[in-house]
């Protein structure tokens, strides 16, 4: 078994929340929640959002940092710590997940680095493309399945860059990494998100403004039960994956944290990084996409949103347009970096604890199965190109599978056991001894138990459910 000298730890508190923080702050923040917050009634999905982040994502946050703390160690020997090995396979769930999302991520993560070198490097305008041309040679997609090598050499690099920050470490790899990036993180999306804010489109004569009322102003119009309700899915499953909870990152991260720490302060301070960062990512995407490119625009999500709509958007901006694009597009790398990094990690460390290795040997494993994994991901696009329809997906490639797999299934379940094992096994009273270890005050104390050992795993299960289309 590792030593804690030897896992390393987090100098402070504030190593520990930015880093978690950067962990959360990720793509999803950036394209997903903002077509969602433009789909579900703007400021309405707002509402319903920072509620549930309030309690249920709250509550299961505290639940997997409490644990890894408690434990000092990651996801498999945690659970096996605290309630026997039987619940070993939660902690096995939770390393699977990681190390599925680890390789499609850094894949996603090479298509970011190849548009910021495309706008960084004055080329644009190349990227303006209606119809989505200029995204698919970037992801490589062939007419005739021959395989495209660029889209790998991109895939390569955001992996690699991944694997140098894990190597040295949590003090002198991931910390300082996250103490460079996360605060210029912040400082990009505030400017840009200030700056998006105020643009005008000469031909429409819409402006930002118009799109920012959609964005913060509730709207009811048509306003069913039934839509309610998606929209409050749509909210949950958001706030589910944004937070990075039941991939063993908190626990992870949690068990790096020292025992002098506070621990509702950081939790506090990670959900506000959080949520924060999302709320000015719609700032940044809402506004101008509306004032560019009208409900139409609003209308895409995803990859869709973020690499086609978005290139139209800064080219309307005329010849600064392309500034805020080449910001845009480095601030989205440090975002997927944070993110990518926590993924590693997370794999790293099961490595570590279970087999006993030096972090070198173990991040040089996990950097050798993603190299393998991203690469089939690649193939997706041309060699291997294929369409797959199931459960609540259409037409998906290799990594929308992937994606389903660990977002729609694994995760879900790894959530409602970890739920299981902290209110009923391992005991919240026991949870909640570590979380107020150092006699801090915890107002949410009765609203965690209330969540982890009867709210929560109920709303799992309807998140697992909606993932086969049970419920739209």
């Amino acid at each position: 078994m590792e030593s804690n000298k030897k896992r390393g730890s987090f100098t402070g508190s504030l190593g520990f929340v930015l880093a978690a923080a950067g962990s959360a702050v990720g793509l999803g923040n950036l394209w997903r929640f903002p077509y969602l917050a433009a789909k579900d009634g703007g400021g309405l999905f707002l509402v319903i959002y920072l509620v549930l982040a309030l309690t249920f994502g709250f509550a299961l946050m505290t639940a997997e940092v409490a644990m890894g703390r408690n434990t000092q160690k990651s996801p498999v020997m945690a659970f096996t710590t605290v309630a026997g090995k039987k619940w070993s396979f939660v902690g096995w769930g939770a390393t699977i997940v990681p190390a599925i999302i680890l390789p499609y991520y850094a894949v996603i993560g090479g298509w970011v680095c190849k548009y910021a070198f495309t706008y960084v490097t004055g080329h644009g305008r190349n990227a303006v493309d209606a119809e989505g041309g200029y995204f698919y040679k970037v992801i490589g997609l062939t007419a005739d399945g021959s395989i495209d090598w660029i889209p790998v050499l991109w895939f390569f690099i955001f992996l690699f860059a991944t694997f140098v920050i894990v190597y040295f470490g949590v003090e002198n790899g991931i910390e300082k990494a996250s103490k460079i990036l996360m605060p210029a993180l912040l400082i990009l999306i505030i400017f840009i998100a200030g700056y998006s804010t105020f643009v005008k489109d000469p031909v429409s004569g819409r402006t930002a403004m118009d799109g920012l009322k959609i964005y913060l102003v509730p709207n009811f119009s048509g306003l069913t039960v039934t839509k309610f309700l998606s929209i409050v899915l749509d909210a949950m499953s958001q706030l589910f994956y944004s937070l990075s909870l039941a991939m063993g990152i908190m626990i992870t991260y949690g068990s790096y944290m020292k025992k002098d720490s506070s621990m509702p302060k950081s939790i506090n301070q990670i959900e506000i990084f959080d949520t924060g960062i999302a709320i000015l990512a719609g700032f940044i995407m809402i506004p101008t996409v509306f004032c560019f490119l009208g409900t139409e625009g609003l209308s895409k999500a995803g990859p869709s949103l973020m690499f086609i709509a978005l290139p139209q958007v800064f080219n309307g901006m005329g010849t600064f347009g392309l500034v805020v694009g080449a910001l845009f597009f480095v601030l989205v790398i440090f975002a997927a970096l944070t993110s990518c990094v926590s993924i590693m990690e997370a794999v790293t460390s099961t490595i570590m604890d279970r087999f006993n290795l030096t972090r070198q040997k173990a991040v040089v494993i996990t950097f050798a199965s993603a190299l393998v994994l991203g690469f089939i991901v690649c193939l997706g696009y041309n060699k291997w190109l294929f369409s797959a329809t199931f459960a609540n997906v259409a037409g998906g490639q290799i990594l929308d599978i992937f994606d389903w797999v660990t977002n729609s299934f694994l995760m879900p379940i790894v959530a409602i056991f970890t739920c299981i094992v902290v209110g009923y096994v391992w005991g919240t009273d026991k949870a909640l001894g570590e979380v107020q270890l150092n006699g801090e005050k915890f107002p949410r104390r009765k609203l965690f138990v209330v969540m982890t050992k009867y709210v929560s795993p109920v709303l799992l299960v309807v998140i697992l459910l909606n993932s086969f289309g049970i419920f739209g």
